[in-house]
């Protein structure tokens, strides 16, 4: 299992059209793609323009190649791109055995 780490900054004051968004896109999107286990958003509290989206999918491939590649990346970016005040950062991690 691979975990993807996305830092996202969003627009001041566009928060609610993003949450809804971004839920949007997990359930229609991100959800339909291939190694795609589970995902959870945590909302800044001293930064509200700030959020962690993580993902875990069953390998890096199915995340960099499959989903990145794929034809459902650019729907994902289509929802969620617009309200990005700056590229997101993204890591992935690997749990410790």
């Amino acid at each position: 299992m691979i975990l993807e780490v996305a830092d996202i900054r969003i627009h001041a004051g566009q928060q609610a059209a993003f949450e809804a968004a971004i839920h949007r896109g997990l359930a229609e999107v991100i959800a339909q793609a291939r190694g795609f286990i589970t995902a959870s958003v945590q909302h800044g509290i001293e930064s509200p323009e700030r959020y962690l989206l993580q993902i875990e999918w069953q390998t890096l491939e199915d995340h960099t190649e499959h989903f990145r590649g794929g034809p459902l990346f650019p729907q994902w970016r289509a929802l969620v791109g617009p309200f990005f005040a700056e590229p997101p950062k993204v890591e992935h991690f690997a749990l410790l055995g």
